[in-house]
């Protein structure tokens, strides 16, 4: 019997990964068509990558290598009191720091493009700071929805946490068919919007996780509490990999 929820938790996530890889090739080929090879699709490229450190930093790996073990480890010993409060401090430390490096990123957009990418200039430029101040809080969400996602994978939820980018993606596509209808091929106006609907895409992956999550986590609150069971050792369990991970970057 123990092989049918294995098998149905592998389905699950296999079905997510294709949606979400599927709306992810819908996405690449409408922004093909609006920007082709032009300056603001190297813009947008660039723009996407820079903030996505901070995903890889404090994402959906580095939260599966801290926050699922212990967690699990709390719903495996029956210990569900302990386990909603290290959830909710572990939301609160999180939403913090994202939250700080995001709005820096925010804040520093002109300097880190000058530093990083120093051979865009002009509207390039401009266009890639103006969507780096906007991707930055984007990725941000994105942090959290990994949280949403580590609650849900250790319920053995796979469904919607996996097909959770599917909204990151159709709130990208739909911003873009709409404001081209409004501004246009090619108009850093467009790229705009691209960056807002990003956003709103991030806000969605994580709004549609909540539902599922709050219903496993009954009345938890976030907190700020590093001395709630197991953050300590979760903390313990991140260093490492966040320092490879920007070693790799």
């Amino acid at each position: 019997m123990s092989g049918q929820p294995r098998t149905r938790g592998a389905l699950a996530v296999a079905a997510g990964i294709l949606l979400s890889r599927a709306s992810g090739l819908v996405r690449q080929m409408v922004f093909a068509n609006y920007f082709g090879t032009s300056v603001l699709a190297d813009a947008w490229t660039a723009a996407l990558r820079l903030p996505n450190v901070l995903q890889n930093l404090l994402g959906e790996g580095s939260l599966s290598a801290s926050f699922i073990p212990v967690y699990s480890e709390f719903l495996g010993e029956g210990r569900t009191e302990e386990a909603q409060r290290f959830a909710g401090a572990a939301l609160g430390l999180l939403a913090v720091v994202a939250g700080t490096l995001a709005l820096a990123g925010a804040l520093l957009a002109p300097w880190i493009v000058d530093f990083v990418i120093p051979g865009f200039e002009g509207v390039q430029r401009d266009a890639t700071v103006m969507l780096i101040r906007i991707l930055f809080p984007m990725t941000a969400t994105l942090v959290l929805a990994a949280w949403a996602l580590g609650v849900l994978n250790s319920h053995r939820r796979f469904l919607v946490s996996y097909c959770a980018p599917v909204f990151w993606n159709l709130a990208i596509i739909t911003t873009l068919v709409t404001a081209a209808l409004r501004f246009g091929y090619r108009d850093l106006s467009l790229l705009n919007a691209m960056g807002w609907g990003a956003l709103v895409g991030g806000v969605l992956q994580l709004g549609v996780q909540l539902p599922f999550v709050f219903r496993h986590l009954g009345r938890f609150r976030p907190s700020l509490d590093r001395n709630a069971p197991g953050v300590r050792e979760a903390i313990r369990n991140l260093a490492p990999v966040v320092g490879a991970r920007g070693f790799e970057n």
